[in-house]
Parts: structure tokens; sequence; C-alpha cells
């Protein structure tokens, strides 16, 4: 291209600017705070304002952290107050077990045999196989993650051991996030108390947003194992709840539920990587359909959060 060619694409990109009072400078526009970062500023007023509302609405008790892990911006509620899992506990676990294997104290390859005591109702398709069948770790962790299989999970909780997985946590810095017994069999519980008061775990907003934080970042166990990690709950097949908006785009996340519980934590890669975990408590819709007002109001988190950080564009073709 010549030089007056280049110009005149010069000219014609910051005339625009200029017509509307703006100023050709690069302090318009903040330093990026990552590679992953772009120049896109986010209406994070607009997302305040939507969470304000669904909080203030909200008939139970919602609790939120939100992280834009290249930006740096952040919006809490309740960030630091426990709340029970349900099902999103197995995240702890399934980083547990990869540490475990990471240390070679366990295989992924592993074979475990599924006994009729082993299977428990609820989320899963274990509890309809034939006892006696054989599955490696791996596939236990699978589906556990995609499908929240309850009787994978007490297998796996089996090969981990439920004090493990609290001494994970704590490694990590997040002494509130605890597993208190297999899934169904809470006289089993190693956390009596805690247990009747959350259920199968416990955690708070912040912790389970700092360990998705720390599996986009390799810091859970490593680079290698967060992202196969990343990659089996990418493959999560509950889209009911911050999900239920979101189409095109893989979002490694985890759920749960229970009659008055509704969780969820995800990392949206998007303009930037968000982090995402809403939990709710003592709510007052315990219906298990799809419009729950709970995975309603989840659901309305999700679109904010694409609406507020959009997915990067395809650059065009310029080889022409």
């Amino acid at each position: 291209m010549t030089f007056r060619a280049c110009l005149t694409v010069l000219v014609a990109a910051v005339a625009p600017l200029l017509a509307a009072g703006a100023q050709p400078s690069s302090l318009d526009s903040p330093p990026l705070a990552s590679t992953h970062a772009s120049t896109f500023r986010a209406d994070t007023l607009g997302l305040h304002r939507t969470l304000d509302s669904l909080v203030k609405h909200y008939h139970g008790v919602l609790g939120y952290s939100i992280h834009n892990l290249d930006t740096g911006e952040r919006l809490t509620l309740r960030g630091d107050e426990t709340f029970p899992t349900a099902s999103l506990i197995k995240v702890p676990i399934l980083v547990t077990l990869f540490d475990l294997a990471d240390k070679g104290m366990i295989s992924l390859d592993d074979q475990l045999t599924l006994l009729k005591i082993d299977q428990v109702p609820g989320s899963g398709i274990l509890q309809f196989m034939h006892p006696g069948m054989n599955l490696s770790v791996r596939d236990a962790a699978v589906l556990m993650s995609i499908l929240s299989d309850n009787t994978a999970t007490n297998l796996l909780l089996d090969k981990v051991a439920i004090r493990r997985v609290w001494q994970k946590m704590e490694a990590l810095g997040l002494p509130h996030t605890k597993v208190h017994s297999k899934v169904f069999l809470r006289l089993a519980s190693v956390a009596p108390d805690s247990s009747t008061k959350y259920g199968l775990g416990v955690t708070t907003p912040n912790e389970m947003a700092r360990l998705f934080e720390m599996l986009a970042s390799g810091k859970a166990v490593n680079e290698k194992a967060d992202s196969a990690m990343l990659g089996i709950l990418g493959d999560n097949l509950d889209m009911e709840l911050m999900q239920r908006t979101v189409s095109g785009l893989a979002v490694p996340h985890k759920t749960g539920a229970t009659d008055s519980v509704r969780t969820e934590c995800a990392l949206f890669r998007l303009q930037s990587r968000v982090v995402a975990c809403a939990l709710t408590k003592q709510n007052t819709d315990t219906r298990w359909v799809v419009d729950n007002e709970a995975q309603l109001a989840l659901g309305k988190i999700g679109e904010a959060i694409m609406r507020t950080w959009p997915k990067k564009q395809e650059r065009a073709d310029d080889s022409r």
C-alpha cells in the first residue's frame, strides 16, 4: 500500500471521531489489564442495576460474586456469607481428585466396580445400571460433572475421602468450602451439625468464585489438570440456570439444586474472562420446574453478564 493510500485510510478512520467531538488519543481508552482484555467498555453500572433489581424482588436469599479476571471488575453481594451448595460441591471433589492424580496417589484409569449398595437416587444414570459393571475413575468424574451423577459422586468420595476434599480446599485458601457426606447418606456425615444446616456441602459465593478463578488461571492443580477439568465442566448438560439464554458458547459450569436451593458457578469466556457464581437459599418457590423463580433469576444474571461483556467478534477476513 502506498503512503497516500495509508494516509487516506488513516483519515477515514479518524474523521468520525473528530466529528463526534472525541479526541484520537490513547488516553481515551484505559490500558489493558492483560492480553485477554479488550478496549470494550463494559456497562457494569447497568449490570449492577440489574442485579439490584433481581435481589430486591427475589423471594429468598440470593448472593453472588462476579469477577472479570482480566479487567479486575468485581461485583459481590453476600460474598462471604455461607450457603448450601447442593451439587455445586462436586467441583471441589473434582479438583481434589485431579490433585491426587497429579500427586500419583490415584490414577484416573483406576477401575471402579458399581455395587447395588452404591446406587442412590436423584440425578445421574448409574442408579439404573446393572450392579457389577466397571468404569474408570475418569468416567465417574465425567458423569459427576456433566450429569451431576450422585452414584458416581459417592464412588469417587470412597476413592478420595471426604476429609481430603477439606484439606485441598483449605490449602487453596477456601476454608468454608466443605463436603459433609456422600449423597443421600447424611447419617454418615463427618460434620452432622453443618450437614443438618447446609445439606451436602457448604461454601460462600466468593470462595466458589475463587476456585473457578484458580481453574481459569491453572492454579487449582496445574495448567494441564485445570484445563482438563474445565473441558469436562464445559460439557455440563444442565442449561436451565445461568446458561438458559446462552448459545454458541461453551461455558464451563456446575449447578446444584434442592427444594429450596439453586446454585451455579461458571466461567464465561467473552470479551474477557468472567467468573460468575450465584447461590440461593430459603427459596419460597420450591417447585421442580424449568421456570422456578431461582432458575429464572440465575438465568437473568447469565443474560446480564453476556450483555455486559459480549462474545468476541470474529475479525473480518483481510486477506482479500
